[in-house]
């Protein structure tokens, strides 16, 4: 397909993501999340690895594997922890003051090595001589060290908003990522081919988006299925309650709140929109991005684990959820410096318009 098929197949596939969103969100966020997820991980992060990260240096990856790693480790540990460690009459791990404190502070810092990564892939693609990076790393680590609370500095509302807390350790690696991140591809993507087709689609992909809160405000009586609720529970019903918390202002939010009510039903109509049409674009652009073109080993290895993450996932949503962790973290942070690419095409495509525009 050229590409304004591709453009006309994915303003299709905004209206059924958006049209499916409406009718059963939580069910559909559940099943893109489980079934496209992490085939989407696999994908491009193999993808990535051929593009070299899109980051001029050779190496550069290996700080963001790194950092991931640093990111999740107290997850890891509890997840490893928890099969293999000492357990207590109740089959309930038991961990000492040691390993407490220990992970317990470097947890702490999760949200500043996310900020670091982040502000790291944009000194990889934006900045060049050794110089200016030192110094831009150094300032980046400085706004990370501020971005550290600290374990025994309470955190009101406030303060997370104004240190943008909840920007890097919630939303970032969620939401920004499928929304944000995507609009902006399909913006560069538009900009750059001058095409009314490409144009249509960010009118599109934003008008569902918006739709969510003006059609069926009420809910249109939908009723979450039980299973649903059970594995929303353990996936992402924090996420929720932070939205409700931040932006409705709702103080300690509850299953009433996510679930029931008929914010909480638009909220999650918007976070399914979001995540299943961020996979299904990058599937819909195979022809053009030519993710596939790997090796057949490579192939074979990739749907295999895709595999084994469905079977996963369906013995038990959380058991898929915790065994992923670190694939469907490492590709939001390796996608980082493409991501920057993004904005520096945005920028140049915009800027040139603008000096045309003054001649």
């Amino acid at each position: 397909m050229n590409t304004t098929q591709v453009n006309y197949v994915n303003i299709g596939l905004m209206i059924v993501s958006a049209i499916v969103a409406f009718i059963i969100p939580f069910e559909l966020f559940l099943f893109s999340y489980a079934f496209l997820g992490p085939l989407h991980y696999l994908t491009e992060i193999s993808w990535l690895h051929k593009r070299k990260y899109f980051s001029p240096g050779k190496r550069d990856y290996l700080i963001l594997i790194i950092l991931t790693i640093l990111i999740l480790l107290p997850s890891i540990f509890v997840y490893i922890y928890g099969m293999i460690g000492v357990k207590d009459d109740q089959g309930n791990p038991v961990y000492t003051e040691g390993m407490q404190n220990f992970f317990g502070t470097l947890d702490t810092w999760g949200t500043s090595l996310m900020f670091f990564a982040f502000a790291s892939a944009a000194i990889f693609v934006l900045i060049k001589g050794t110089s200016r990076r030192i110094i831009g790393f150094v300032i980046a680590g400085i706004i990370a060290i501020i971005l550290n609370p600290g374990r025994d500095v309470p955190l009101t509302e406030q303060e997370f908003k104004y240190t943008g807390l909840l920007i890097f350790s919630v939303f970032l690696p969620t939401l920004i990522h499928v929304f944000v991140f995507t609009g902006v591809f399909i913006l560069v993507g538009a900009l750059k081919a001058k095409s009314t087709s490409g144009y249509l689609s960010i009118f599109v992909f934003l008008g569902c988006a918006v739709s969510f809160f003006f059609l069926f405000p009420d809910g249109a009586g939908y009723k979450i299925s039980s299973y649903a609720k059970e594995s929303y529970d353990v996936s992402f019903y924090s996420l929720n309650r932070t939205i409700f918390e931040t932006f409705l202002h709702t103080p300690s939010p509850n299953a009433d709140n996510v679930y029931y009510s008929s914010i909480g039903i638009l909220v999650t109509r918007f976070i399914a929109y979001a995540y299943t049409y961020h996979y299904l674009n990058w599937f819909s652009k195979t022809s053009i991005i030519k993710w596939h073109e790997v090796s057949r080993g490579t192939l074979i290895a990739i749907f295999a684990l895709w595999i084994l993450a469905l079977v996963l996932y369906q013995s038990d949503y959380k058991t898929g959820l915790d065994a992923l962790l670190f694939l469907s973290f490492l590709h939001v942070v390796l996608e980082f410096p493409l991501n920057f690419q993004s904005f520096k095409q945005m920028g140049q495509e915009i800027g040139g318009r603008l000096s045309s525009a003054k001649t």
